[in-house]
């Protein structure tokens, strides 16, 4: 069993995965806060259930802010096979290959900052692309929920935005590559219960003016590091007061004559959590 937390507005919708189609609008005081806090999670969302309110009206096809609080957002890269690959195809001029070479291989992972609450983007808003930028792709990513402790208690979808033209100048152009106005979303929902299992599908569809110009999927078992190891190495001699969000790198990247643009519509879609789907626009 598993609890699907949607924000509308200022207003927090649960759907219980043993009834599915069931709406309860859970108490105002609900706080993405007091959840990412929690010693217990699961038994929070299950007691605001209780105090909230059920037969809601609830359309799960308007747009949903992203399910965070004060929460920071923080990415994993080279985790995948097909991450390596692709880092090595944007560094090739500044020699980067070598770099993501080790750390795909090495024990410490690759962490960066990626988002503040106000620039997270939430299912059905607008994610963005770099107007200096010439080569932008999206990243579908299973993402992790983690409360202030350093336990997982739960996932999201997320779509780490990426300018492959800015971080394949220099790698130390890392953070101007990944961390601007709308370069990440989360949604559609927060799944508080256990993680995918390694089968489950990671899907990416991209549209533009109507026609899939991208598709492309792979499964949680591809992952080259576990879950427990990417949260434990986040919380190495760091502090989150409020938890955070972590993603966990991408198994799907397009071709390098493949590049976002104005007015396209990416889907991603991981079981259990639904579709988080984002126009694009510039900034």
């Amino acid at each position: 069993m598993a609890y699907l937390l949607f924000r509308s507005k200022d207003t927090v919708f649960v759907e219980n995965t043993d009834a599915p189609g069931l709406f309860r609008q859970l108490p105002g005081s609900f706080s993405f806060n007091e959840l990412f806090t929690s010693e217990d999670p699961e038994a929070l969302v299950r007691q605001a259930c209780e105090q909230g309110s059920d037969g809601v009206s609830f359309d799960p096809k308007v747009p949903y802010q992203a399910p965070i609080g004060d929460q920071e957002v923080w990415a994993a890269g080279v985790t995948y096979f097909r991450s390596r690959t692709a880092r090595m195809e944007e560094a090739e001029v500044a020699g980067g290959d070598i770099f993501y070479d080790k750390v795909y291989d090495a024990e410490r992972p690759e962490l960066f900052f990626k988002a503040t609450a106000p620039r997270t983007r939430g299912h059905l808003d607008a994610v963005a692309i770099r107007k200096d930028s010439t080569w932008d792709v999206p990243e579908p990513e299973l993402t992790l929920a983690i409360t202030s402790t350093g336990k997982i208690f739960g996932y999201t979808i997320g779509n780490d935005m990426s300018s492959r033209s800015i971080e394949g100048e220099n790698p130390l152009y890392l953070p101007q590559a990944k961390v601007y106005t709308g370069s990440c979303s989360i949604g559609p929902c927060l799944v508080v219960g256990p993680t995918p299992a390694p089968e489950a599908t990671i899907a990416i569809q991209i549209n533009r003016d109507g026609e899939t110009v991208f598709s492309g999927e792979t499964q949680v078992s591809q992952l080259k590091r576990g879950l427990e190891e990417l949260a434990g190495f986040l919380f190495r001699s760091n502090e989150f007061r409020y938890g955070a969000y972590l993603m966990t790198g991408t198994g799907i990247v397009p071709d390098s004559d493949f590049t976002l643009q104005a007015g396209d519509q990416i889907s991603i879609s991981i079981e259990g959590a639904g579709t988080l789907v984002n126009s694009v626009e510039v900034v």
